[in-house]
């Protein structure tokens, strides 16, 4: 018998990043890459990519990441992108052409279950794509099959939400007018799943890697000027989170977060607080 949507793996996640999740990040691809770019680079040094290696790239979005390690490896080297999101993985495809890039390719899939090739990467990468799985034991443990023996892996994952002011100032702007929200089950999918370093050794270890290290990288992070900002944040994240819930707040809650935001407008727009964990690990 066939899984329905609900019994399927990761199911909510496919359905918000091929619907408004995937949507946003198309449209506003450029301010997305403006605001990675400081994370893209920690973590591709992590992985130190050589020449003519065999990378995935879990997560990859718009391709963004995937490109930059495509150029790294060679001609010589392969890069596999890997994501739920159709709309997103079409934005990669057309960049990758434009680029003239061969030795890229896409597939939609998730990596949590989906069957990849055994031991047949050098290095696992991802920017911010890992803390969505509904099983990230599982996941892990899946993908840690597919790397060579003493392959690599490296990514990038938010710290608490109070760590991050980009997330957490505007929220509480919007949180002033709105109901107040259920917490979040412990360890859910979400974008600060792995806030806690120790969860993240325990993943790791029961999924076969060693050599785990986990280390912050802070910085400041930012998309653009106040009008960019504000617009991004009510579609995205947190806010645009709750927002689905309560369109009929847009008004007010704009308000609220253009206010909260406006003190962190400088010459290179608006900055906040981002803080991360950088892990590193191998099969």
């Amino acid at each position: 018998m066939a899984k329905t949507e609900a019994e399927t793996p990761n199911a909510d996640q496919i359905a918000y990043w091929n619907e408004a999740g995937g949507s946003v990040w198309v449209e506003m691809q450029d301010r997305f890459d403006r605001m990675t770019a400081p994370f893209s680079r920690e973590t591709v040094a992590a992985l130190a990519p050589r020449a003519g290696e065999r990378l995935l790239d879990i997560g990859c979005g718009s391709g963004g990441s995937t490109l930059e390690l495509a150029r790294l490896v060679g001609p010589g080297g392969q890069l596999l992108g890997v994501d739920i999101s159709a709309p997103m993985l079409g934005l990669a495809q057309r960049r990758a052409a434009e680029a003239g890039l061969d030795n890229v390719r896409f597939i939609e899939a998730d990596a949590q279950t989906t069957k990849l090739e055994p031991r047949a990467f050098d290095g696992l990468f991802s920017r911010f794509g890992v803390m969505f799985f509904d099983d990230p034991a599982g996941a892990f443990a899946n993908l840690h099959g597919a790397l060579k023996p003493g392959g690599r892996l490296a990514f990038v994952c938010w710290r608490a939400m109070a760590e991050n002011g980009w997330a957490a100032a505007p929220l509480a702007a919007a949180l002033s007018h709105l109901p107040p929200l259920p917490p979040p089950a412990p360890g859910a999918p979400g974008a600060f799943a792995f806030a806690d370093p120790d969860r993240i050794r325990d993943i790791l270890g029961r999924a076969g890697f060693s050599g785990i290290a986990v280390a912050p990288f802070d910085t400041k992070a930012g998309v653009g000027d106040l009008d960019e900002t504000v617009a991004l944040m009510l579609r995205s994240g947190p806010v645009g989170g709750v927002l689905r819930e309560h369109p009929d707040r847009r008004d007010t809650v704009a308000e609220a977060v253009r206010k909260a935001l406006a003190p962190h407008q400088t010459a290179d727009g608006v900055v906040l607080d981002a803080a991360t964990w950088i892990v590193t690990a191998a099969a």
